[in-house]
């Protein structure tokens, strides 16, 4: 007799979760678990509650409504240390506050696995290494933060969540300065990240060729109370995107290639889907 498969333990999971801003509902009764292994884009247009969602799911934002989980616990149950060990946030626009190497800048992600005196430990300085190693920052671990472009802060930004060691990462606009080579990579080794230790990525993002190419799943809002949630390629469709953004989009091949771009004539009927 076979034996039955044991379903993978929630690491993430929206209760009948509502947010709103003003007397916008950007997102109603949503309930929606997130699994280890996978690799979800929240996409969008400008907003419709990308960060505020993001926010709310890493435990720094009450829902109007509804709670949020992390590994089956209400995410306002956790302390913020034990928190912090098993989930890590990359907020947009982070700004470096004081001066310091970029080695330095990624240990600092390092604090909530940190006992007595807080001194690091070898592990944590091998942590911290291969992290940078990852996202192909090694040649700059001794410059000083504030002499870094924004696209190389913002990579370092990534490999400081890296270096948290969390087994769910939340990503706010991580591609935000990064050239497309750098994109790719970063988006590659979230996938390697996620896959071979099955720890959870979820992540905003503007490029839905990006999301559809390296995402196992997506989340859509619309900004009007509505979400859209599964298989990347479920999600992203030209239909569906097309509402959302309020704008016509066809998806064209090139042999296995595919890509959503927009259509030579606006169809009337999808800016005005998107009216509150």
């Amino acid at each position: 007799m076979m034996n039955a498969r044991v379903p993978a333990t929630p690491a993430l999971s929206a209760q009948r979760v509502t947010l709103r801003a003003g007397t916008r509902t950007l997102l109603d009764d949503f309930t929606h678990t997130f699994y280890p292994g996978e690799v979800w884009c929240i996409a969008g247009p400008n907003g419709a509650g990308k960060t505020t969602l993001i926010s709310a799911l890493a435990g720094l934002l009450e829902p109007s409504s509804g709670h949020v989980e992390v590994d089956g616990m209400r995410i306002d149950a956790w302390s913020p240390v034990e928190l912090a060990q098993r989930r890590a946030l990359m907020p947009q626009g982070e700004r470096d506050a004081f001066s310091a190497s970029v080695l330095d800048i990624v240990m600092l992600n390092r604090f909530p696995h940190l006992a007595g005196w807080g001194w690091e430990r070898a592990e944590d300085r091998a942590a911290a290494h291969a992290a940078l190693d990852t996202l192909g920052l090694t040649a700059l671990q001794t410059r000083d933060v504030l002499s870094l472009s924004g696209g190389e802060r913002q990579r370092v930004a990534l490999a400081a969540v890296l270096c948290q060691d969390a087994p769910l990462l939340l990503l706010d606009e991580p591609l935000s300065h990064l050239d497309l080579h750098h994109q790719i990579d970063c988006l590659e080794a979230l996938m390697r990240w996620a896959q071979q230790s099955q720890r959870s990525v979820i992540f905003s993002c503007h490029d839905l060729n990006l999301a559809r190419r390296f995402a196992t799943h997506a989340l859509l809002l619309d900004g009007n109370g509505a979400a859209h949630a599964g298989a990347v390629r479920d999600v992203l469709t030209p239909a569906l995107a097309s509402r959302a953004f309020g704008y016509p989009l066809i998806l064209i091949r090139d042999g296995e290639h595919e890509a959503l771009i927009p259509a030579t004539q606006r169809n009337n009927s999808y800016s005005s889907s998107r009216q509150p």
